[in-house]
């Protein structure tokens, strides 16, 4: 049987994180591992949803330490809870908030009044590769959240191999803006860390000012593990960013101006990382110079009857991907978008990103997006409308629809167009439908512009 370590890092005095403005040793990370592992109940499953950074990290090592499951959804709704009792009925949750109301049996993370002691020998747990270490949820068509298996070999050589194409500078602090719960930020901030004897931050900043003080505080080398979303808001404050050494972006396609933008401001390269949910992260560019993508070692795809699928190195099983890629060769592929982003209205074609591109062009447009309606209640059932929400605090819905006559096919104009505050976005910058559709539903009846109010949204139906 093989085995691969818990943490990379040489000696107990190694750091591990910065949290709460003082660094927590690999010796004080494992005592606190095994202090927890020994509070568990007998439940195999675990929901972590712990927000800190920190005791995510605690709670992941004690249920590895311990043989138990990590169960990762997209979200933590009272629908996605239920489903997840269905799938795993042995499951709890570790939280560390007061008012936490998923229903699951609920462990608190221990306070340290009483901080767990170090061991006198420092000796980094060995867990079994084979070992189950996680499994994620992605929705499938129905809405009941599909679940993909990680072993906790095929995680640790995913992020080696990641590491390595990032060339990960020795000794990094990691700041991440995206939650640990997702793939992305349990590859790139937690067992990047782990993995590779690094250090990550315990918080997770979201304002550009937090951004800024979080990697301002943070040891160098310091590398920004983050989102286009959270690039371009921080990029559009008027801010002196601190310097530095690299940063990491994921989630969805950064344009080749904004990843030189970041670059320029930051003082650093930008790295940009393919993958999903399903196979973790496949693939690296360097965004600000190059559009193809280049494979981590091992990982392959092939393309059979219009679909493209990962397979090999640390991918699992053979995974259909969900974007049109064209392959130069066998390591490197251009991502040309979505395979669900062509519209097709009344005959017409169009895409989801260059109706995007029109309505994010408009001046005094800061964010907006396309989506289709699932229903439509003024119209006939069966016929697709499209829909759009834009930040636009300038404008009002007919001035900004006049815009979009001005750039847009009559068939592709939105149905209704919301004008409102903030888009309602996800903590990795995405937007989830329901609460686009949500949006859409609150409009009110009439065609006419109806903001009496600041915080309402303002509509054209």
């Amino acid at each position: 049987m093989e085995f691969e370590p818990l943490l990379s890092h040489r000696t107990a005095a190694a750091i591990v994180a910065c949290r709460g403005g003082r660094a927590v040793t690999a010796g004080e990370f494992l005592a606190d591992a095994n202090h927890l592992a020994e509070g568990l109940p007998a439940g195999r499953h675990v929901l972590n949803a712990c927000a800190d950074r920190y005791r995510f990290t605690v709670g992941l090592a004690a249920c590895l330490i311990t043989g138990r499951v990590s169960l990762l959804p997209s979200t933590h709704t009272a629908e996605v809870v239920r489903q997840l009792v269905q799938f795993a009925p042995d499951a709890f949750c570790l939280t560390d908030a007061d008012d936490c109301d998923i229903e699951l049996p609920l462990v608190r993370f221990p306070e340290n009044a009483n901080p767990a002691q170090p061991a006198a020998d420092y000796r980094p747990p060995l867990i079994p590769a084979e070992q189950l270490a996680a499994i994620v949820f992605t929705s499938g068509s129905t809405g009941a959240p599909l679940p993909y298996r990680k072993t906790w070999g095929r995680l640790v050589a995913c992020v080696r191999g990641a590491a390595a194409a990032l060339g990960l500078p020795e000794g990094a602090t990691l700041i991440g803006t995206v939650p640990a719960q997702h793939m992305y930020g349990l590859e790139s901030t937690v067992l990047l860390a782990l993995l590779t004897g690094s250090a990550f931050t315990a918080a997770r900043p979201f304002y550009p000012a937090d951004v800024r003080a979080a990697s301002d505080a943070a040891p160098r080398p310091r590398v920004l593990v983050t989102t286009p979303v959270h690039l371009r808001t921080v990029l559009a404050e008027d801010l002196e960013l601190p310097v530095l050494d690299l940063i990491v972006s994921a989630t969805a396609p950064l344009t080749q101006e904004l990843a030189r933008e970041a670059e320029r401001r930051f003082g650093a390269p930008l790295l940009e990382i393919y993958g999903s949910t399903e196979t973790g992260q496949i693939a690296l560019r360097h965004t600000a110079e190059c559009a193809p993508f280049t494979l981590l070692p091992g990982v392959r795809l092939r393309a059979d009857n219009g679909q493209t699928y990962a397979y090999g190195g640390h991918v699992e099983q053979m995974t259909a991907l969900c974007d049109v890629l064209e392959q130069s060769d066998d390591d490197t592929f251009v991502l040309h978008g979505r395979t669900a982003d062509l519209v097709n209205i009344a005959g017409k074609r169009s895409s989801f990103g260059y109706l995007n591109a029109q309505l994010n062009a408009i001046p005094g447009v800061q964010d907006g997006v396309f989506f289709l309606r699932e229903s439509d209640h003024g119209g006939l059932t069966g016929i697709p409308r499209l829909a759009a929400v834009a930040v636009a605090p300038t404008l009002s819905a007919a001035t900004l629809m006049k815009h979009l006559r001005r750039r847009l096919d009559p068939v592709f104009l939105p149905r209704p167009l919301v004008i409102v505050e903030r888009l309602p976005r996800n903590a990795t910058g995405k937007l989830p439908q329901q609460a686009l559709q949500a949006l859409a539903d609150r409009r009110p009846r009439r065609s006419a512009q109806t903001a009496t109010h600041r915080r309402s949204p303002r509509s054209l139906s």
